[in-house]
């Protein structure tokens, strides 16, 4: 697949750049993507959740009333599960919800993601941006350029940039990550993805090993 190089204004530079089709034309495997989404979103998870069970609650140890005579059945402990105010039976721990995932089947997901945004036509091919201060104006005027006003964007970038990132960063609308952060839960979510042309062979390199 051939893609035409713009500008930051959203031109045609005249230049031309083929895209690798190990990467973005191979047959979509669905199933590592939604395992590589499902871990993305685990690893989000903080895991401090937690209740105190019976022996964690801190009440008198003195009896309730008299074990007999009373009509009620025998309570021996007002830190049981059964009382008001007791502990949680199996309450929630503190626990990582994490899991491990081996690299390939991860450049795979990446692959399969980048092949999918490829053949909904959802990517464009930019020339790497220069800036020389941040300003969130500029940036947005750029994205407007590339027609992608009201669309959620991934700018990907070769190398980190941060005043490409400072002038992003107030822009909801669009993230920017370089090629070695890309993943693809980021590639899922975007409507549109902006490859800067340092960040092609990046890619073709990373997901090729």
């Amino acid at each position: 697949m051939e893609l035409a190089v713009l500008n930051k204004e959203g031109k045609e530079t005249g230049r031309k750049v083929k895209l690798a089709d190990s990467v973005y034309a191979i047959e979509p495997n669905h199933h590592a993507i939604y395992l590589d989404v499902k871990q993305y979103l685990a690893n989000q998870r903080q895991g401090t959740h937690k209740s105190k069970e019976r022996g964690e609650i801190a009440r008198t140890t003195k009896k309730f009333f008299r074990q007999k005579g009373t009509g009620n059945a025998r309570v021996g402990s007002l830190r049981s599960p059964l009382q008001r105010g007791g502990g949680t039976v199996f309450g929630p721990r503190p626990h990582g919800y994490g899991f491990k995932l081996n690299k390939k089947l991860k450049a795979l997901a990446r692959k399969s993601a980048l092949t999918i945004k490829a053949e909904s036509k959802s990517i464009q091919v930019l020339e790497t941006p220069k800036m020389d201060v941040p300003k969130t104006k500029d940036f947005i005027g750029m994205i407007k350029s590339l027609g992608l006003d009201g669309k959620k964007s991934l700018i990907v970038l070769g190398e980190s940039n941060k005043t490409i990132y400072l002038s992003s960063r107030n822009f909801k609308g669009s993230t920017v990550v370089t090629a070695s952060e890309l993943n693809t839960y980021s590639l899922m979510k975007a409507q549109s993805v902006v490859l800067t042309e340092d960040s092609l062979e990046k890619l073709e390199n990373l997901l090729s090993k």
